[in-house]
């Protein structure tokens, strides 16, 4: 069984399904993809989000700004906490900083930064970070402003070897998607060869990043289990293996989803 940690169902392409949302996961359940995280990055979107996953108990979902959606006013640490208390949400974010498109609201994604990372740290759910170009500053604030007890994941990591041991010892887990099956990506298929197999996981991140052979085309969680044959191939082990420890590392972190829930 198959996890994808990383994805957001709100916005995917269902026109192969003819619009159908329950094809589209019928489809990731025939490839064994049995659970998936869908990821907020707008509280504009967040509502209608959560109304979207809610009937379907092996989808959760998370409560978060997206640093490059963080124009106007900061979301506070309230509005966060006071989201996250519905019973499907178990992570913060996806929050963090990028500073490859947008270096003019540096000081804006850094306060909604903090502001998720005190949230994560009053709720007690692990936050989800995008890096992009930060990976100083990223590493300042989690040091300064996480809560290392909680910790949380970097995901679709693209960063280097360094921050990613750094990040480990924050006690986060460092998550990998299709950009690992990309030709370009040699230095981070090392990246993902040296980080034990024990603190992945693997996403799509859906629609983006697609992987080989479906590079260019719209993503979907059903291509999670080329990102799982990827780390496998890489790491020398079956992708039984790496689906098994990879699910395991998901429920380990991400506690709230070894709880039964029904829809609501």
């Amino acid at each position: 069984m198959f996890i994808d940690s990383h994805c957001h169902l709100d916005r995917l392409d269902l026109s192969p399904y003819d619009g159908n949302f329950e094809a589209m996961l019928d489809a990731a359940t025939a490839r064994q993809v049995q659970q998936m995280l869908c990821v907020s990055i707008e509280m504009e979107q967040f509502r209608s989000m959560y109304e979207q996953i809610k009937p379907y108990d092996h989808i959760f979902a998370s409560v978060g700004v997206h640093p490059l959606n963080t124009e106007g006013d900061v979301v506070s640490t309230e509005v966060l906490v006071e989201a996250a208390q519905q019973p499907r949400i178990v992570a913060i974010g996806e929050t963090g900083l990028d500073y490859y498109y947008q270096q003019d609201t540096v000081e804006v994604q850094q306060q909604s930064f903090r502001n998720h990372l005190q949230a994560s740290s009053e709720t007690k759910l692990p936050t989800i970070i995008h890096t992009r170009d930060a990976r100083e500053d990223t590493l300042s604030i989690i040091k300064d402003s996480g809560d290392v007890n909680v910790g949380g994941v970097l995901h679709c990591f693209t960063e280097s070897l360094e921050m990613a041991k750094a990040a480990l010892d924050l006690n986060y887990m460092i998550s990998f998607s299709g950009i690992i099956t990309f030709r370009n990506a040699a230095e981070l298929r090392e990246v993902v060869k040296a980080i034990p197999l024990e603190r992945i996981l693997i996403e799509t991140d859906a629609p983006y990043l697609a992987p080989v052979p479906y590079r260019g085309k719209k993503n979907e969680p059903k291509y999670v289990v080329e990102v799982a044959q990827c780390v496998a191939d890489l790491k020398g082990v079956r992708v039984e293996q790496v689906a098994d420890q990879t699910r395991e590392n998901f429920h380990q972190l991400f506690s709230r989803t070894q709880v039964s829930s029904t829809p609501e």
